[in-house]
């Protein structure tokens, strides 16, 4: 071999182990950036669900103090008329400033159970009346009516024989997945709704945990403290109605079914009326969200619901959901303007 292609070969090894080099310090590169990114966004979503967590802490907080006795002399949060405002009633999915404040842009909504539609306490005569809302009103076909209605009463009943046009195992067992009747007079879950023959479908638009609870002993829903869900699944409401009511509560609350008729027409009123009641509950539903910087609505959230059973414990959890969808927590979206005062 002659010295030029000796200079040859060396040449071309020098740019081999050139490019190979090259090619080993782009990779090392990559790795290094990409385990730098997923460090920081590991920190990142890390340090943001510790924020979640301590707003949600400071939610249980909140729920505890609310049930402190409140004392005398203390007049807080007064209305134009002089009337204080209950301040349970602010647990009805407005964003919450409290008592221990969140970090910023973690924002905090509390929805109170009494202000939904109490699945394991509805009647059957009560669970009719929102079929045949869902189905069209007057319009509603009477036979739909009745096979939803026996569907129900096959999946909550304590027996395995089905009522003419019901479902029980034999129906489900078909389904793909196949599953059994519940047989229980008690709904586990909202979402259980759905597994009924012909639920699904009747509420498929219908953000099942904002109207819907299974908590507690009451079937009357608390108009201050109503989900704009279970409003509008209650008999005779209507959108009108019920951005009405939003409206009013946002500065005064409701205390008399009275105050209720001169706020919505008198017919709206006779048809609600029956559902409803000024009671609170101890079960609570807790959303946590970091607002978006382009102050979107947010739509997603932590939720935890507890039930708050004392100021001197720690409440009790009954459902954690990391990615929960939020109930419908816009302002009213009609201005009935400043109210006149009350007589």
């Amino acid at each position: 071999m002659t010295r030029g292609s000796q200079r040859g070969v060396v040449l071309i090894m020098v740019l081999w182990t050139a490019v190979v080099l090259t090619v080993l310090v782009t990779v090392l590169a990559s790795n290094i950036r990409l385990s730098a990114n997923t460090a920081l966004h590991h920190r990142t979503g890390t340090l943001a669900h510790a924020q979640l967590m301590g707003a949600v802490r400071k939610a249980e907080m909140e729920l505890m103090m609310e049930s402190m006795p409140v004392p005398l002399g203390v007049m807080e949060n007064v209305d134009d008329d002089e009337l204080q405002r209950i301040p349970a009633y602010r647990f009805n999915g407005q964003a919450l400033s409290l008592h221990y404040p969140a970090e910023e842009r973690v924002r905090i909504r509390i929805y109170d159970h009494a202000g939904k539609i109490n699945l394991n306490r509805i009647q059957r005569d009560r669970l009719q009346l929102i079929i045949e809302k869902r189905l069209g009103g007057p319009d509603a076909d009477p036979r739909q009516v009745q096979e939803l209605l026996a569907a129900w009463s096959d999946w909550t009943d304590l027996n395995d024989a089905p009522l003419p046009s019901g479902a029980e195992d034999e129906y489900y067992a078909e389904l793909d997945p196949p599953y059994t009747v519940r047989n229980n007079q008690e709904l586990d879950t909202i979402e259980e709704l759905r597994l009924i023959r012909g639920f699904d479908e009747l509420f498929k638009d219908v953000d099942l945990e904002a109207a819907f609870t299974i908590y507690g002993n009451s079937s009357a829903v608390n108009l201050n403290l109503a989900t704009r869900e279970a409003l509008m699944l209650l008999p005779g409401m209507t959108e009108e109605a019920t951005e009405t009511i939003i409206a009013y509560r946002e500065q005064r609350d409701i205390r008399t079914i009275t105050e209720l008729g001169a706020l919505i027409p008198i017919e709206v009123t006779a048809e609600v009326s029956p559902w409803l009641g000024f009671n609170t509950s101890s079960f609570y539903s807790i959303y946590a969200y970091t607002e978006q910087e382009d102050s979107s609505e947010a739509r997603q959230a932590y939720l935890q619901v507890v039930e708050v059973r004392s100021f001197s414990s720690l409440p009790r959890v009954y459902k954690v959901h990391p990615y929960a969808q939020l109930p419908d927590y816009a302002p009213a979206r009609i201005d009935i303007g400043e109210l006149p005062p009350l007589n």
